[in-house]
């Protein structure tokens, strides 16, 4: 079976930033997303989210440009001030074109 390599972007962020995350992962070139929630604990054992041990786990699968993109855009924007963590993973996946974004062609 035929397969093409991509990167899957994982943030685990407070549920209050959601929907800035994904509106941003789409700005920056995701097709789309997966987001579940979820609890846990971290290395400080600390919760700033208004309700203690829920998060989200937001998902991307995108190209290896986009995913860098995406990544430094987290770092810079949320790192600081909020508890967000961001990984990559290298991932084959099946249809391909999936996980591209094409320019929408103005209408004739």
């Amino acid at each position: 079976m035929l397969t093409y390599p991509f990167k899957l972007v994982t943030i685990i962020a407070e549920p209050v930033l959601e929907p800035r995350i994904t509106q941003e992962l789409r700005k920056l070139g995701a097709s789309g997303f997966t987001v579940v929630e979820g609890r846990g604990q971290g290395s400080r054992a600390l919760h700033a989210a208004e309700i203690p041990g829920i998060n989200v786990r937001i998902e991307t699968i995108v190209p290896p440009d986009v995913a860098d993109r995406i990544v430094e855009h987290v770092a810079k924007s949320y790192f600081a001030d909020y508890e967000v963590i961001a990984y990559l993973s290298d991932v084959q996946v099946v249809r391909g074109e999936k996980y591209t974004t094409t320019p929408k062609r103005p209408a004739p």
